[in-house]
């Protein structure tokens, strides 16, 4: 059910999503996840959007789960290989709350390789930032 919501809203709703999630309104197309690799891809609803310098990638996921930090490294390593010189902003949104720490995290680490990345717990955020 999510699935479906979250991409209707990303293909309807680009710029308001770009606006809420980088501070400012950026024009933005679909970027298909199948341009960055053969792989599947494991994820309740991936998005990623382009603009001319920027990739935004957002996953919104209903439950926790701690493959995230490896998956948004990966997703970073495979943006990086396509387009070296775009910019990248991730954003893992949660959109059922939970008292489990795995929302917490904002990183992968392991040993010398560390990627960050940006989290909303989507029951944080103040219902006026949507008009509700």
């Amino acid at each position: 059910m999510y699935d479906n919501i979250c991409k209707f809203i990303a293909e309807n709703f680009k710029d308001d999503l770009a606006t809420w999630l980088l501070g400012s309104p950026i024009k933005l197309t679909e970027l298909s996840p199948t341009e960055l690799s053969s792989e599947p891809i494991r994820a309740d609803s991936l998005i990623l959007l382009q603009s001319y310098n920027l990739v935004l990638h957002t996953e919104f996921q209903t439950d926790p789960d701690e493959a995230i930090p490896f998956r948004m490294l990966n997703y970073r390593v495979r943006v990086y290989r396509r387009f070296p010189n775009k910019e990248m902003r991730q954003v893992v949104i949660y959109l059922r709350k939970t008292s489990s720490e795995l929302v917490n995290e904002n990183s992968f680490k392991l040993n010398n390789t560390y990627h960050q990345f940006e989290v909303i717990r989507l029951w944080e955020q103040p219902t006026d930032r949507f008009g509700l």
